[in-house]
């Protein structure tokens, strides 16, 4: 495998610099042992005007194979011949993405103890790469280098230039220029981008891949317009971690948002303030409703599941009473809003204390959500599919069984009530169903047997002698020894 750097210079600024950079002297060739073979540092040109560092990795096969034994076991039928034909020891992959971390690690983070003032220092930049896997084309090569700054010169090597009707190959001889960047960025744009384009690693992609990618994609993944395909690439598609990359990156882009997304956030808190001193909306009566039947029930530890933006975890901290206050839900934006509506970077300590804000998802059993006096699920049921229901079931009735449990819904029934909801549509576009009274309370009634509850009824809202309330809430408790036994 091999890449070249080259840069170009002046006499005040000597292209040479470029060994400060790298921590490698243009007069020597240095090797480098690496876990796939033996990485080559030379330059093959530098003087002032102009310099030029080549990294050559001579890929040990033999290692390779001995490393992966047992890993096809069970796998395709030519999973042992792919192991000695192959294209790793001579295309762009992630053993080349691991040897420049190796070999340019300190010039990655961009330190340069011996002249610190360069790393800081954008200058002009050239790299090539004559053989590089691209699973998308030379369109794909662009679409993730331009964004970043760079001139893209994707060439698409043929299947075999006496056979041209053969067509191009799945490789690109690359040239990237810029004289924009750090070399600092531009080492950690080919660290996440070579694997990426050849959508492969040479090695099991682990947790701490994660926090690899977000270290390398400081200052541009976030904003990248292919963050997806970026992220499920180099993560080799393993849904969770890219779910879990994702988020964090999201949390990355709100700290980083700029003054007016912060205050349009605030100004909606505001106007939903101004809002209640009106007369009282239904999502206040609804928190009332919740918190008037939590403090009947005695709980102190709540439980807000799929919290979304923090509304009824602010209500219920402004009553004492409650002594723990945790809200979980699975999108980390709509916790970041959450924690600035509750200015939980401003609470004192001890209202601080009482909080607590968890990302996770109600379809899965949860450790963490044991134990607790109540559990509020507040317009949550209708957002999902019906097929999942059961689980989120057995995840708060079955594993977590708090003492009470409240859950709201919308009424179906009501909806003909609401003069600018179109005939035959739900309230939400989110919404996966809305349930008439009777089928709210056939499922309720159904869970609380399974589960060894009690159920009772409030609406919520004005009730309607026709249609009945516009939300409809059911409080269950946890039956006791005998009533258990009964039921």
């Amino acid at each position: 495998m091999f890449l070249t750097i080259s840069t170009t210079g002046t006499p005040e600024r000597p292209a040479t610099d470029l060994g400060y950079l790298l921590h490698k002297h243009p007069d020597k060739a240095q090797a480098f042992s690496t876990s796939s073979g033996t990485a080559h540092v030379l330059y093959p040109e530098a003087d002032a005007r102009r310099c030029t560092a080549a990294l050559l990795l001579e890929v040990d096969t033999v290692a390779l194979v001995r490393k992966g034994k047992g890993k096809g076991r069970g796998g395709a039928p030519d999973a042992a011949l792919a192991q000695y034909v192959n294209d790793r020891p001579y295309a762009a992959s992630s053993l080349l993405a691991v040897a420049l971390s190796h070999v340019f690690s300190s010039a990655i983070k961009g330190v340069c103890n011996a002249r610190p003032e360069l790393p800081g220092q954008a200058r002009p930049l050239r790299i090539e790469v004559p053989a590089l896997p691209a699973r998308g084309g030379p369109d794909l090569v662009a679409k993730l280098f331009e964004p970043l700054g760079w001139t893209v010169t994707a060439q698409p090597v043929p299947l075999d230039t006496e056979f041209p009707a053969w067509g191009d190959s799945r490789y690109v001889g690359l040239v990237l220029e810029s004289d924009t960047l750090t070399l600092a960025e531009a080492l950690r744009h080919l660290y996440v981008l070579l694997p990426v384009l050849d959508d492969a690693k040479h090695y099991w992609v682990a947790p701490d891949e994660v926090d690899k990618l977000l270290r390398a994609g400081e200052g541009w993944l976030p904003g990248h317009p292919e963050q997806r395909l970026i992220t499920s690439r180099y993560l080799s598609r393993r849904w969770s971690l890219t779910r879990q990359a994702t988020e964090r990156l999201e949390l990355v882009r709100l700290a980083e948002a700029d003054d007016s997304e912060v205050e349009a956030i605030d100004n909606a808190v505001e106007a939903e303030k101004e809002t209640e001193e009106k007369p009282t909306p239904l999502a206040v009566q609804r928190r009332e409703a919740i918190v008037t039947a939590l403090r009947r029930s005695g709980a102190a530890r709540v439980l807000d599941l799929g919290c979304g933006q923090g509304q009824l975890v602010q209500t219920l901290l402004k009553d004492p009473a409650f002594t723990e206050i945790v809200g979980v839900d699975v999108s980390v934006r709509a916790l970041a809003i959450a924690s600035r509506r509750l200015k939980l970077d401003r609470m004192g300590e001890r209202q601080a204390s009482r909080v607590r804000l968890l990302q996770g998802s109600l379809a899965y059993t949860d450790t963490r959500l044991k134990g607790y006096d109540a559990a509020v699920l507040s317009e949550v049921i209708e957002h999902l599919d019906p097929p999942r229901l059961p689980a989120l079931e057995y995840a708060v009735f079955g594993s977590a069984r708090p003492r009470t449990v409240l859950v709201t819904t919308p009424n179906v029934e009501y909806n003909v009530r609401w003069e600018t909801l179109p005939a035959g549509h739900v309230r939400h576009g989110d919404h996966r169903f809305e349930w008439t009274r009777a089928e709210f309370r056939a499922w309720a009634q159904a869970v609380a047997e399974r589960h060894g509850y009690t159920v009772a009824f409030e609406p919520v809202g004005p009730d309607d002698p026709e249609v009945g309330p516009p939300t409809q809430m059911a409080l269950f408790t946890l039956a006791g020894p005998k009533e258990a036994k009964a039921a």
